[in-house]
């Protein structure tokens, strides 16, 4: 059966040329990078050239860059870190468009006697400057808001919210996950104090992310243990998943516009035919305008009105061999519909009738035309017994 992988925003597959420097880590030079011996040096020289060479990439210095197990420890460290040091503060702006790795500690610092605000996203999703202004308070212990959207790709104004932020000494966290190696990324024009970013979202493996904190910032290390990461996360350091992290990041970054180019034209294609050959109506949710290239998040319905169910659309999109998402595959399988799309006010069964369509470097346009053939074909089907 022939597959269509269009779920890039979920997971990437490794590039061939990140997994050839990885290996050596797995094999011959295996050694622990905190053991005094030459294996162990061997390692630790590795993650050190991999801090150098990212913190380059972001505009950080080596020392502000710490390895994680990916996004999600790292909006987590990030967090609760910050909230850990805030004394009198006790109020956290965020927004309900936020992945749940930043969602659910926010929600679980209301045990702590913290308060959660929420800035409001304009009609397309994205969270503005002004927004997060509205809920400041000098009660503001944190603000995170993400980079890009995981679901509907909008790219939220991050630089002018980190200079409101940098005005009142509040720390300003953003999860980049979306963003790293898609759209450039540079903390320093940024003006941001913390960041997470992922490994396997470009093309790297799975188990390895960075978390960005800036030198000054009052934060306290979350997971500890150890004397790794200069005492910061504790834990026996992923040497293969550091250097393929690196690797990953340095080729994203450096295919950055032909990718982005590619992604573009894949979405146009996909768009055009879907406007030519579907039988039914689809909506975009987010701005196709302004928002990442990767990400296109659609909503089905009929002239009559009608609804259909988005988990058997992508079940029956599967059986085709087509993967696609309803949404963050961290909450694939819920009943409810995305809290993204309800959150931008999509009504409930337009919003339950939405997919998540995200494209890779190895996507074809052999792929898009594949795939809009099964979709309508399943689209019509689906609509005639709705």
């Amino acid at each position: 059966m022939k597959t269509v992988y269009f779920d890039n925003a979920a997971t990437t597959p490794i590039d061939e040329r990140v997994l050839d420097t990885m290996l050596p880590y797995m094999r011959e030079d295996f050694g622990n990078a905190n053991s005094a011996h030459h294996l162990g040096q061997k390692a630790k020289v590795a993650v050190e050239d991999a801090r150098e060479y990212v913190a380059s990439v972001i505009g950080a210095e080596p020392s502000e860059v710490i390895f994680t197990s990916g996004g999600t420890e790292s909006d987590n460290a990030a967090i609760k870190g910050v909230l850990a040091v805030a004394g009198d503060k006790n109020e956290i702006i965020t927004s309900e468009l936020e992945h749940h790795a930043v969602l659910h500690p926010v929600e679980m610092a209301k045990m702590k006697g913290f308060k959660n605000l929420f800035a409001e996203p304009i009609q397309c999703g994205t969270i503005t400057a002004d927004a997060v202004k509205n809920k400041l308070s000098d009660k503001t212990a944190l603000v995170s808001i993400m980079h890009v959207n995981n679901e509907i790709g909008c790219i939220n104004h991050i630089k002018e919210i980190a200079e409101l932020c940098k005005d009142k000494n509040i720390p300003f966290h953003t999860d980049a996950v979306q963003s790293l190696g898609k759209i450039p990324v540079n903390v320093k024009d940024l003006g941001i104090d913390l960041m997470s970013g992922s490994g396997h979202k470009i093309n790297g493996p799975k188990g390895v992310g960075i978390m960005y904190v800036r030198n000054g910032a009052r934060w306290l290390p979350w997971m500890t243990g150890g004397s790794q990461e200069r005492r910061r996360r504790g834990g026996t350091l992923n040497v293969p998943g550091i250097v393929g992290f690196a690797k990953a990041l340095e080729l994203m970054t450096s295919e950055m516009e032909e990718n982005t180019k590619h992604y573009k034209h894949l979405r146009s294609l996909l768009l055009s035919k879907m406007d030519k050959e579907l039988e039914v109506d689809y909506k975009i949710n987010g701005n196709p305008e302004t928002g990442v290239a990767h990400i296109l998040n659609l909503s089905f319905s009929n002239t009559d009105g009608h609804f259909i169910d988005g988990e058997m659309l992508l079940l029956n999109l599967d059986i085709d061999g087509i993967c696609v998402s309803n949404g963050s595959a961290c909450t694939s399988g819920a009943v409810e519909p995305s809290h993204v799309l309800a959150g931008i006010g999509l009504e409930d069964n337009l919003a339950k009738s939405s997919i998540r369509v995200s494209f890779g470097k190895k996507n074809t346009e052999e792929d898009v035309l594949y795939f809009v053939e099964k979709l309508n074909s399943v689209l019509t089907r689906m609509f005639a017994t709705a």
